[in-house]
C-alpha cells in the first residue's frame, strides 16, 4: 500500500484587505501545485472568509497566520488570530461562517493561549499523479531478519460430534 506524501503550507500575515487577495492567489497556487485544482474556488473562498472576520472583528495590526495541510485523504485550512472571542455561527446571521459550513466538509473552531484557531476541512481524494511513498512495514524495516514470534497457544475450536446427530 502506498500513500501520498503529506504537503504542508504556512504563512504569516496581517489580515488587511490587500492581503487578502495575495494570499488567495497564494494558496491557489499551493493547490494546483498539489494538482488540487478543483479545490482552489471553495478552498480559496473559505480562506477569504476567515481573513475577512479577522480584519472585520480582531482588526488589520495584528497577524494571523493561514495553515493548509493535505494528507492525501483531508485537505485542512486554518486561520489563527490573537484575537480573544470565539466565533460562533448562530451569531453569523447567515454570513462568513454560514458560507464556510457550506464550502466545507467540517469546520471547528478553538480557543489558544494566544487567541484562537478557525479551520475547516474538505475530503480530498489524491489524484493518480501525485507522488507517493511506501508504507513501512508494520514491525519496522528489519522484521523479515528478525525471527518469528512464536504463536500462542489457541484453545480447540469446538467441532460438533457426527455420532450425536
Amino acid at each position: 500500500m502506498t500513500i501520498p506524501l503529506s504537503r504542508y503550507y504556512v504563512v504569516e500575515l496581517h489580515a488587511s484587505p490587500e492581503r487578502v487577495s495575495q494570499i488567495r492567489r497564494i494558496v491557489a497556487a499551493h493547490l494546483r501545485h498539489w494538482n488540487l485544482d478543483q479545490h482552489v474556488d471553495p478552498v480559496c473562498s473559505g480562506i477569504d472568509e476567515l481573513l475577512t472576520n479577522v480584519h472585520r472583528h480582531v482588526g488589520e495590526d495584528n497577524k494571523c497566520m493561514v495553515e493548509l495541510r493535505w494528507t492525501g485523504r483531508y485537505l485542512t485550512a486554518a486561520v489563527s488570530d490573537n484575537g480573544p472571542e470565539l466565533p460562533r455561527l448562530p451569531s453569523a446571521g447567515g454570513g462568513g461562517l454560514a458560507r464556510l459550513a457550506s464550502l466545507s466538509d467540517s469546520w471547528g473552531t478553538c480557543g489558544t493561549e494566544e487567541g484562537k484557531v478557525v479551520w475547516f476541512t474538505r475530503s480530498v481524494e489524491a489524484p493518480q499523479n501525485v507522488l507517493r511513498l511506501p508504507v513501512a512495514p508494520v514491525g519496522g524495516t528489519d522484521a523479515a531478519a528478525k525471527e518469528p514470534a512464536p504463536a500462542a497457544a489457541l484453545a480447540p475450536a469446538f467441532v460438533p460430534s457426527l455420532a450425536s446427530a
